[in-house]
C-alpha cells in the first residue's frame, strides 16, 4: 500500500530528490551542521536518523551483519568517506541516545526568494537536551480529622492564650448607618 507516502517531495522527482538526500547527508555527517531551507531540513531528518540507526545497529553486531548495515548506508548516502567516518567514530556517540540525533533551528526568510532557511546539526553526546515534563500533580489534600477530636473541647492551655490575646486585642469598632438624605422633589421637564 501506498498510504502516507506523500510527504517531503520539495518539487523534485523521485531519482533527483534521492540525489539531493544523499548530497545533503553527506555534507551533515562530514560537518555537523549545514543551512538549507526549512523544507529540506525537515525531510533530511528521517533520512539522516534512519542512516544513524543503521550506525548504531553495526556497532554490536557481527561482522557480516555489520557490513550490510554500511552497505546499506552506502547505498543511501553514497559517499564512501562520510558513511566510514559515521560508523568509525560518530556511531558511539549515539549509542546511549534512543532517537533524535538531530536539531533544527530556524533562521528566518532568505533576502533573495524569501525561502524559509534553518540549521540542521547533530546533536552532540554532550547535550542532556530539555528533560521530560513531568505531570503536576494537585497539592494533597489534608487528611479529614476524625469526629471525636473535632467534637473535642480545646486543651486548657489553648483556651488561656486566646484569652490574653483577646484581652490586648482593641475592641470591635462600631460603625453608625449613613443618615438619610432627605427626598428632593423631582425636577420637571423643560419646555422648549
Amino acid at each position: 500500500m501506498r498510504h502516507l507516502r506523500h510527504r517531503h517531495q520539495l518539487g523534485r522527482k523521485k531519482e533527483h530528490r534521492a540525489a539531493l538526500m544523499s548530497n545533503l547527508a553527506a555534507a551533515l555527517l562530514t560537518h555537523g551542521r549545514i543551512r538549507t531551507t526549512l523544507a529540506k531540513a525537515k525531510a533530511l531528518r528521517p533520512f539522516i536518523e534512519k542512516i544513524i540507526t543503521l550506525a548504531k545497529r553495526a556497532q554490536g553486531a557481527s561482522p557480516e551483519r555489520a557490513l550490510h548495515f554500511r552497505r546499506l548506508a552506502i547505498a543511501r548516502v553514497r559517499d564512501k568517506d562520510a558513511v566510514a567516518m559515521l560508523f568509525n567514530e560518530r556511531a558511539a556517540e549515539f549509542t546511549d541516545r534512543p532517537g533524535g540525533y538531530t536539531r533544527i533551528y530556524k533562521l528566518g526568510a532568505r533576502v533573495g526568494d524569501a525561502a524559509e532557511m534553518a540549521v540542521i546539526q547533530l546533536i552532540p553526546a554532550s547535550d542532556e537536551g530539555y528533560g521530560k515534563k513531568g505531570h503536576r500533580k494537585a497539592a494533597p489534600k489534608p487528611a479529614a480529622k476524625p469526629a471525636e477530636e473535632q467534637a473535642a473541647p480545646a486543651p486548657a492551655a489553648e483556651s488561656a492564650e486566646t484569652s490574653a490575646t483577646a484581652a490586648v486585642a482593641e475592641p470591635p469598632v462600631e460603625v453608625e448607618p449613613p443618615a438619610e438624605a432627605p427626598e428632593t422633589p423631582a425636577e420637571e421637564p423643560k419646555k422648549d
